[in-house]
């Protein structure tokens, strides 16, 4: 188990702090540590071993006004309040950076892909990890004309069991890669962490950086560092700063919305239902903004799906349903706020997900899937509530000195993509460039 701090000494001066500990901030955590440099990382949640089940799942992502909110528009927003943030139950999907994107706002990530993909596992499935329903999906989408290819995961093929349905609660085989690794190995080189430890706000005079204000078991502490690093996720760290005077923190974001698209094919009967790898393979559009793939889910979140949309004739239907998950790029819009967060979609955002709806029902038709029914939308990945180029500069800091973020918020565009690797990357970035300053 990773070392903690049993208390915090108000006089206590380290060299940095790390505000959360998802994949950018572990990453950044880890470069630090690996330097010598002392680094405290304050996490929210704690670091119970995750056992893959759903109970520990929804206390992760799913309480209300922690980890789950409801915009306006009646769509969830799920975020992992846990050690290792949202690594922890996302479906350790990788997808590359976008490069030329970046490098409009004088970032350059090239060397920072390179280092990351010799420190993690990154692999496609071997076919015999490529579930029935995955396959059946695979052999509709190519079928209908998509070039539905594998996709890259974090995942130790060595441990991965397949057919387990435990992607989704939290692995607890550790096949997964999780941002709880890069943890484990900050601390192996002197950082500390401290659970439970839900960060208010910045503290920071004559435009630098002092340290953080945070609530432990109901006592506020102070700890001092001249460099701070919120990493508290897509809506954490735009509270936080708001927290900390910065008025623009947390407007015109964006969510990655998804829909779930599912068909019962009758000759499909899978004994795996609900319990293959997700997102095992699929397809990337960036022209249009959509991402398709194959998205298996556990029994209890497909029924949860059906009920949402009032297809109780479906709730029984698990075992030989295909899922298909359609996931776009929204415009920017709304405003995260102290105790609520609100967006609703453009007429652009909706007509993207018709679009893809329309070519994910073609999958499942191709697939001899019928009685076609889809989800409604939810929020994949909040972001862009505190942008490079915006709040922060080049090098993700903001216009207090000392004062960084390293998360889903400071994505400067809308972009639809699996937002872990590029996190990883910023955070190394980010990571180096706090050890020359």
């Amino acid at each position: 188990m990773p070392k903690t701090l049993q208390s915090s000494n108000a006089n206590q001066t380290i060299d940095a702090i790390v505000v959360g500990t998802g994949p950018g901030g572990a990453t950044v955590a880890k470069t630090l540590a690996e330097a010598g440099q002392s680094v405290v990382m304050l996490e929210w949640g704690d670091a119970a071993p995750l056992r893959g089940e759903l109970l520990q799942m929804a206390r992760i992502a799913a309480l209300p006004g922690k980890g789950a909110f409801v915009h306006a528009d009646l769509s969830l927003v799920l975020r992992g309040i846990t050690a290792g943030g949202s690594s922890a139950i996302n479906f350790a999907t990788m997808m590359a950076p976008p490069l030329p994107m970046f490098d409009q706002y004088g970032i350059d990530l090239r060397s920072h892909v390179l280092a990351l993909r010799a420190q993690v596992p990154i692999n496609t499935l071997p076919d015999y990890l490529l579930g029935p329903m995955a396959a059946r999906i695979y052999a509709g989408a190519r079928s209908a004309g998509l070039d539905w290819q594998k996709l890259e995961k974090f995942i130790h093929i060595d441990k991965c069991r397949a057919s387990c349905h435990r992607c989704s609660y939290g692995c607890p085989f550790d096949a997964k890669w999780t941002a709880r690794e890069f943890i484990d190995a900050a601390v192996s080189h002197g950082g500390e962490m401290l659970t439970g430890a839900k960060v208010g706000r910045v503290l920071h005079q004559d435009g630098r950086a002092q340290g953080v204000e945070y609530q432990k078991d109901g006592v506020s502490h102070k700890l001092y560092a001249d460099k701070v690093v919120l990493a508290a996720g897509g809506i954490g760290s735009p509270r936080i700063l708001q927290n900390s005077g910065f008025d623009r923190a947390g407007r015109n974001y964006f969510v990655d919305p998804v829909i779930a698209v599912m068909g019962a094919v009758d000759d499909l009967k899978s004994d795996s239902a609900g319990k293959e790898v997700p997102m095992a393979a699929g397809v990337h559009l960036p022209e249009q903004g959509i991402t398709l793939s194959d998205l298996t889910l556990p029994g209890p979140m497909y029924q949860a799906f059906a009920a949402q949309v009032g297809r109780f004739d479906r709730l029984l239907a698990h075992q030989k349903t295909l899922s298909v998950m359609v996931k776009i790029k929204d415009d920017l819009g709304g405003t995260i706020g102290p105790k609520w967060i609100n967006k609703s979609l453009s007429s652009d955002d909706r007509a993207r997900l018709d679009t893809g709806t329309a070519m994910a029902r073609d999958v499942l038709q191709a697939a001899g899937a019928n009685k076609i029914f889809q989800s409604h939308h939810f929020a994949a990945h909040p972001g862009g509530g505190a942008k490079i180029g915006d709040l922060l500069d080049e090098n993700l800091q903001t216009d207090v000195r000392g004062l960084y973020v390293c998360d889903g918020s400071v994505i400067p565009e809308p972009w639809g993509i699996a937002p872990s690797f590029t996190l990883m990357c910023l955070g190394h970035r980010l990571g180096g460039h706090l050890v020359s300053v």
